[in-house]
């Protein structure tokens, strides 16, 4: 079993992360305030980057079939920081589903796993739903 050493940089990383998605939230509350977005997403690469290393950053983002997210992603960003932050924000939010499509099977798996709210994800009919995505490989 391979075992996930959570050294200083992956802390500052995983707190960077947290703290991105925190700010764009508040961008997103703020009725798409172009300064909280810009900042959430600032913190939110840093963090990704500082967690998985930027080897694997690099890697993660410039894989072919990770190229279609990468491009809206930082397209969306660039609508951003220059004022359309309504598109900007629908152009990441395609790219961070493209981007992280294949990690919506391990969450899934960690979801079942949680005391109470784990009962509703294991429902038939939503079951059903997340063993349609199950036994896909995740990208990292």
């Amino acid at each position: 079993m391979v075992s996930f050493e959570l050294n200083d940089r992956k802390k500052i990383g995983l707190g960077l992360t947290g703290f991105g998605v925190f700010f764009s939230f508040l961008g997103i509350v703020f009725f798409f305030d172009k300064g909280f977005l810009a900042m959430g997403n600032i913190l939110f690469i840093s963090g990704v980057s500082l967690t998985i290393g930027p080897k694997s950053t690099m890697q993660f983002f410039m894989k072919r079939q990770n190229f279609k997210g990468t491009i809206s992603f930082g397209v969306g960003f660039f609508f951003v920081v220059i004022g359309w932050p309504v598109i900007g924000m629908i152009l990441e939010a395609y790219g961070f589903i493209v981007l992280f499509s294949g990690f919506w099977p391990t969450l899934a798996v960690f979801i079942q796993k949680i005391p109470i709210l784990g009962w509703v994800f294991q429902q038939p009919f939503v079951r059903s739903f997340f063993d349609r995505y199950r036994g896909k490989r995740v990208p990292v």
